[in-house]
């Protein structure tokens, strides 16, 4: 009964969120734009809930010479490839709120695993074990707050996998919440090898 729930919550808050962040998200689009050539926003595909793959969105962080492939912690030099506006963009996630549009078409949820790359079958693999796979993925989640880009696979797989089991109305609240806290201390971030 909770998925249903969860995705009418889901849908409800983006589109006020939306509603309410609109001039937030068109100043640091422009931004974006100003402070760099390229795209405003990056594109990228993504596994979605049961391996489905959607197509993620992001202010762009990054120059367009950056590969779109790899993710960013496995990159070597990923500084070199950082914009100054998209360092300041990724500390504080500023740069995942154009994903409060993958959540209001259904692609993801507020709350879940964070979706992978299809090339990153080592981690699909891991949370196949936990059924984290068959799940909507999430702007942020259990492992996000409990160690983000530092967790070695089998560890965030795990948490993910915890979270299959603990999914509920408190357990998301409990996520949400300790996101904010994540953000404030930029926990977890790692940016290259």
């Amino acid at each position: 009964m909770y998925p249903v729930f969860k995705r009418i919550l889901d849908f409800v808050i983006s589109l006020a969120a939306l509603a309410v962040l609109w001039p937030l998200l068109l100043l640091l689009g422009l931004l974006v734009r100003l402070t760099s050539p390229g795209p405003t926003l990056f594109a990228q595909v993504r596994s979605g809930r049961g391996l489905k793959p959607f197509r993620i969105y992001k202010f762009r962080t990054m120059y367009t010479t950056a590969p779109s492939d790899t993710p960013t912690h496995q990159l070597s030099g990923a500084q070199n490839y950082i914009t100054p506006l998209g360092a300041f963009l990724r500390k504080t996630s500023l740069d995942e709120l154009p994903q409060l549009w993958n959540i209001l078409r259904g692609d993801m949820a507020l709350v879940g695993p964070r979706p992978p790359l299809p090339t990153q079958t080592d981690l699909i693999a891991e949370r196949a074990r936990y059924g984290a796979n068959d799940l909507r993925p999430g702007l942020t989640g259990w492992a996000q707050i409990n160690g983000r880009d530092e967790l070695p696979i089998p560890e965030k797989a795990a948490l993910d996998g915890e979270y299959v089991r603990r999914m509920s109305l408190k357990f998301d609240l409990k996520c949400i919440l300790g996101t904010f806290s994540a953000v404030l201390r930029a926990k977890g971030v790692k940016e290259g090898r």
